[in-house]
């Protein structure tokens, strides 16, 4: 389907039925989000215990690469 569609797909529904896969759709963004967070979570993680990934603040951050 095009994205054309899909719209006039999504304009023939009801109003109940339009929210009700507004509400799915969010909550499917919002679970896709928490996945992605989480798994850039890990990698920071995985990172810092590397040693390729550092903690600090913004100073921290510049007094580094004012060395290299």
């Amino acid at each position: 389907m095009t994205l054309q569609e899909i719209i006039k797909s999504f304009e023939s529904l009801s109003e109940d039925e339009q929210d009700l896969l507004l509400e799915m759709f969010h909550k499917y963004r919002a679970e896709t989000r928490e996945k992605e967070i989480l798994a850039n979570v890990e990698e920071l993680k995985q990172a810092i215990a590397t040693g390729t990934a550092k903690r600090g603040t913004v100073d921290d951050l510049i007094a580094d690469l004012n060395e290299d």
